[in-house]
């Protein structure tokens, strides 16, 4: 993956290019996976992801509603964990704007050449405060393939219904030391969207939930209660109905795959769930429902500690401690 430490070319940006910049929605999830050949046969056979495309040590996959090339990327690592997310900015020159913004806080960026990562044009990586890694990008290209196309205009690829079958990608979830100064960094920085959060009695915020769009989150951030840094907590697919989530369960169960947690129904979004752990120890959600927001004015929902437990499953079950502590590395 080449990487360029200057811009590509000038690009003169006005006060209208600045003021209309901005993010557009989470793209993907890249992560690392110690083994290869396990991590692949989950996602697809029992996940049910599709395969766009394999080369040196990575496998792009997507669901079968999804419109990009890829929404998730498994790269063959000696540890598990978190390479980068990749989120979607609204035009080209908002790569631009980004980038000013960035050098006029002094914030260390790279140029990643567009191709490094198939199917996906020029993006600039860098870390937010926590350490998360983040791409912004403009260009991507479009899932095409003659052989799996749907006869539905609207659907770019017809329905297979192998294995689980999620709909779409929907969501990550960070382990992060501070809650609260994180989230105000994706808010005042990216402009994602806060949309609702946990405070305990003390006062400290156990959990936030930010999105660009309308859903209930396309990012959220938990306290590490042991407080070692930043760690992936789940990357998460979206499923149709109760029905396809218990479907999945009983996939997972007859695959041997361990389920953390589920299925539960968190109060805060409204979602039912289930958490399993991939053959190289990434943590997995699949939920379906959840709440959408379209207020342009919403202000983030508190949730006080005494709601806790009803806000993390208001069926009544209580999240294993790995839930609580359990992350893969951050590159």
């Amino acid at each position: 993956m080449a990487i360029l430490n200057k811009r590509f070319k000038e690009v003169e940006l006005t006060e209208l290019d600045l003021k209309l910049s901005g993010v557009a929605h989470i793209g993907h999830a890249s992560i690392d996976v110690t083994n290869l050949e396990k991590s692949r046969w989950f996602f697809t056979e029992v996940l049910g992801l599709h395969v766009t495309a394999e080369e040196n040590g990575k496998v792009y996959l997507r669901a079968w509603q999804d419109w990009d090339h890829h929404t998730l990327v498994l790269n063959e690592s000696e540890n598990s964990g978190l390479d980068h997310f990749g989120w979607r900015v609204n035009s080209e020159k908002s790569l631009y704007a980004f980038e000013k913004t960035l050098i006029d806080l002094g914030h260390d960026y790279q140029w990643i050449e567009g191709g490094g990562e198939l199917g996906q044009g020029d993006a600039i990586k860098f870390y937010s405060p926590s350490g998360v890694p983040i791409e912004l990008y403009w260009e991507m290209e479009s899932y095409s393939n003659e052989f799996t196309a749907s006869k539905l205009p609207s659907h770019p690829m017809k329905y297979s219904g192998k294995g689980a079958a999620p709909r779409r990608f929907d969501h990550v979830n960070v382990m992060v030391n501070d809650v609260a100064k994180e989230q105000e960094w994706w808010t005042d920085f990216l402009g994602i969207h806060h949309r609702y959060y946990i405070q305990n009695d003390e006062d400290i915020r156990l959990g936030s939930w930010l999105s660009k769009t309308n859903i209930a989150h396309e990012i959220a951030f938990m306290r590490n209660s042991n407080q070692t840094g930043s760690h992936l907590h789940h990357v998460a697919y979206y499923l149709d109905t109760p029905d396809e989530l218990f479907r999945a369960l009983n996939i997972m169960a007859e695959n041997d795959i361990k389920i953390e947690w589920g299925p539960g129904k968190h109060g805060t979004s409204g979602a039912q769930f289930l958490y399993a752990f991939e053959p190289s120890g990434n943590r997995i959600e699949l939920w379906t429902g959840g709440m959408l927001i379209f207020a342009p004015d919403w202000k983030a929902i508190e949730w006080k500690s005494g709601t806790g437990q009803f806000g993390l499953d208001m069926w009544g079950s209580t999240p294993p401690e790995s839930y609580l502590t359990y992350g893969t590395e951050i590159k």
